[in-house]
């Protein structure tokens, strides 16, 4: 034996290795790498959850702000018609304001018109007294300058009453 190496040593040990071997791949490798795929599983589940839940939330999002976008189009469109429905009735309003006031005018003028007719009647009535008290004193032979005072005192209290009037 050469360098005093024991050819049967070596195999013995080489033996012993091998069964080492195989024991530690029996209950350490197989059980650790059948542990390390579950956990992989797992995590690739989760993750491949994790990615659906995500895009059914992009799509809840999407949805959501294209109901917005819906409900945002909605009332912009409710405003613009409260605006019209608005207008329509400032128009009416207006017009109708127009109406009553044209007709308040009218009932005054007509009014005025009456009022001066019946103002003119009594004039003229009173001056036809005037006239006529006039002639019955000129007739009755009194003086033209007494006749011409009481007819021009006559006509300061008819002013006087018509003044008061007014």
């Amino acid at each position: 034996m050469p360098l005093n190496i024991d050819w049967q040593q070596i195999l013995l040990h080489l033996l012993n290795f091998v069964i080492l071997f195989a024991g530690l791949w029996l209950l350490l490798y197989k059980p650790v790498r059948k542990f390390m795929n579950e956990r992989r599983q797992k995590y690739e589940k989760m993750d491949a959850d994790a990615q659906k839940k995500t895009a059914e939330a992009e799509e809840s999002r999407a949805e959501y702000e294209r109901k917005l976008a819906e409900a945002d189009a909605e009332i912009e469109q409710k405003r613009a018609d409260a605006r019209k429905e608005l207008d329509r009735y400032e128009t009416m309003r207006k017009n109708a304001a127009e109406e009553e006031a044209s007709s308040i005018v009218a009932a005054a003028r007509e009014s005025a018109a009456r009022e001066k007719e019946r103002a003119l009647s009594d004039a003229r009535g009173e001056i036809a007294g005037l006239v006529t008290e006039a002639t019955e004193k000129l007739v009755l032979k009194e003086s033209a300058s007494e006749a011409y005072d009481s007819f021009l005192d006559a006509a300061e209290r008819a002013e006087k009453k018509d003044g008061g009037n007014a």
